[in-house]
This record gives structure tokens, sequence and C-alpha cells, in this order.
């Protein structure tokens, strides 16, 4: 049985910094994983997403230069390391994987099979 477990999220002041953890159990995804989240009344927006070896990474334009995906395979594991959090940041937050190739489209926009149960983020001002 194929299991996303995220974890380390919480409450930060504006400013402040979180690291959250995906550790995927069940199976190893040889492929690109990926973060996103989810607002209240809001759609899902993508976060993030990393290659098999790490050396492909995406961002979505809003946490660029703020937010750092890392994988380490040993350990069946993603990371998104969140600095410089804004109020705006505040949603939860879910890893995906194995993100499978869609024509056309870069990994924002692969499609991702198997979903954590999500964490919540919130950065008060």
């Amino acid at each position: 049985q194929v299991q996303l477990v995220e974890s380390g999220g919480g409450l930060v002041q504006a400013g402040g910094s979180l690291r959250l953890s995906c550790a995927v159990s069940g199976r190893t995804f040889s492929s690109y994983m990926g973060w996103f989240r989810q607002a209240p009344g809001k759609e899902r927006e993508f976060v993030a997403a990393i290659s098999w070896t790490g050396g492909s990474t995406y961002y979505g334009d809003s946490v660029k230069g703020r937010f750092t995906i890392s994988r380490d395979n040993a350990k069946n594991t993603v990371y998104l390391q969140m600095n410089s959090l804004e109020p705006e940041d505040t949603a939860v937050y879910y890893c995906a994987g194995p993100g499978t190739k869609v024509f056309g489209k870069t990994p924002p926009g692969f499609d991702y099979t198997y979903w954590g149960q999500g964490t919540q983020v919130t950065v008060s001002s």
C-alpha cells in the first residue's frame, strides 16, 4: 500500500521558516515528486517539483526565491524548505507523486498519482 505522509506544518510568524517533509512508503518513485497547496476558497496551486536525481526543479512564481524543494532517495523522502513566509502562504500543503509525463506539459502539469493527506501551514502577520 502506497502512502505519502506530510509533516512539519504549523503556525509561524511572517518572515519565518518551516521545513515540510513527505515520507513515501510502499513504493519508490523514480520520477518527479511535487508539492501543491490549497488555501480556503481557492484552487489548488502548484508549489514545486523535483526530478528523481534532483537535477531539475520547478517552482511556482509566487514561491520562487523563497522555497526550496529537495529529496533524499535513500530515505524515500521529499522536503520543502520554506523561508520568508508570508500570510499569503497560508494553506494546506500536499505532497504528490509520481509525476507522469503529459505531452506538451512541464512537471507542474504532470499527472500525480498519489497524494498525501496534507499538512496545515499558517502564517500570521
